[in-house]
């Protein structure tokens, strides 16, 4: 489905542990990353990530549509929520809704869990982050400390907001100050110009002092790390590969000079 995929477990055949082996598969996926991306480097190309939203509840399954053109579908309010809880998800994460959660139970090893209010919900929800599946499966996620360290000179950029995928028309202007192997810490002028945790937001670095010359379009998603007054964290969803060079040759180098 355009650059996500669909994956339905329960139909046509239900199973009492439907909701463990989606979350188990959720985990195989993540691993299997590590894999892609050695071959995506070899190729020359940039390294893919992957969030991963799963839901569990009542929906319509089956063959959809008329004599002419018919489909195996799924239709529901269910799905629409799992859509939702993956776009709280940064590259590498499962979220898993509180009904999952009851369903899997201790078999799933959690690290953290937050309330959100997704779009068409009257009230918030829990939605809760796997690190693992323990038992028979026994599958861990990797996770890497993520270290910001301070850029020789700081990089003036302009975002703008992106909601449900559409373009917010105000440009905010502001620096990158800190940068890690996946993210950046990014420093505005005003504190009402730091956009909202969780936000999807699209960046073009100033190539000159004259903002009409722009960098390629990167996309992000702001982060919930606790930043100072005036700044906020992003992770890096979508960077062309001629800035990904960039950044891989900046960060080494200030890694190193930080080690």
């Amino acid at each position: 489905m355009g650059d996500g995929i669909l994956v339905l477990f329960g139909a046509p055949i239900a199973k009492e542990d439907d909701a463990l082996r989606a979350v188990t598969c959720a985990c195989a996926m993540q691993l299997a990353m590590g894999g892609v991306n050695e071959k995506m480097k070899t190729l020359g190309w940039p390294p893919l990530e992957m969030g991963i939203g799963i839901n569990t509840g009542e929906v319509i399954v089956g063959n959809i549509g008329s004599e002419k053109r018919t489909k195996y579908g799924i239709v529901g309010s269910q799905v629409n929520l799992t859509y939702r809880i993956e776009s709280y998800t940064s590259g590498g994460q499962i979220l898993i809704s509180e009904q999952t959660f009851k369903e899997v139970g201790s078999s799933v090893k959690i690290i953290g869990e937050k309330q959100v209010q997704p779009k068409g919900m009257s009230q918030p929800i829990t939605i809760y982050e796997v690190y693992g599946v323990r038992g028979r499966y026994n599958l861990y996620l990797l996770k890497e400390e993520e270290i910001f360290f301070p850029v020789p000179q700081e990089i003036l950029l302009l975002y703008t907001i992106l909601h449900d995928k559409q373009m917010s028309n105000t440009v905010f202007y502001g620096r990158l100050v800190k940068l890690s192997a996946k993210g950046a810490e990014i420093q505005v002028d005003t504190t009402n110009e730091v956009p909202p945790n969780l936000t999807n937001i699209k960046i073009n670095f100033l190539t000159s002092n004259n903002s009409s010359q722009l960098s390629e379009d990167i996309y992000a998603k702001v982060l919930e790390k606790l930043a100072d007054v005036g700044r906020f964290y992003i992770h890096f969803t979508s960077v062309p590969p001629a800035v990904v060079t960039q950044f891989d040759k900046l960060y080494q180098m200030i890694y190193q000079k930080n080690n």
